[in-house]
């Protein structure tokens, strides 16, 4: 084997050990953490993480079809999340379809498997 072709095999591996490896890191979850994580989300001012540290309260919103929040019913998580960014973290509604809002409702619905140990079985 020549050694251009070694180097571009050597060099193909690499990249999708690599791109592996940091694909399996990065699921819908772990973004949608580092969103609530981030108080300059969706042009606000704090993070969700300053009233649920750690997702606290929020364990069995994802399991929900109902909200009664701020003085406001909602009928979905999603809606949930977008008052929760425009009252309380001053920032902008994001799109109910979006990557983020998919990536913020995962979240959310992972914190139930984290306290419950028979979920997911």
């Amino acid at each position: 084997m020549s050694p251009k072709i070694f180097l571009i095999l050597a060099l193909l591996f690499f990249v999708f050990s690599f791109t592996l490896a940091f694909a399996k890191h990065h699921t819908l979850e772990d973004r949608g953490k580092a969103h609530f994580e981030n108080a300059a989300f969706a042009g606000g001012k704090k993070s969700c993480s300053t009233c649920h540290p750690n997702g606290r309260g929020l364990e069995s919103a994802g399991a929900k079809t109902a909200f009664n929040i701020m003085g406001g019913e909602q009928n979905s998580l999603e809606s949930v999340i977008n008052v929760c960014i425009v009252n309380a973290n001053k920032g902008n509604a994001i799109d109910d379809n979006s990557v983020e809002m998919q990536e913020l409702v995962s979240y959310i619905k992972s914190l139930s498997a984290q306290t419950d140990p028979g979920a997911g079985k």
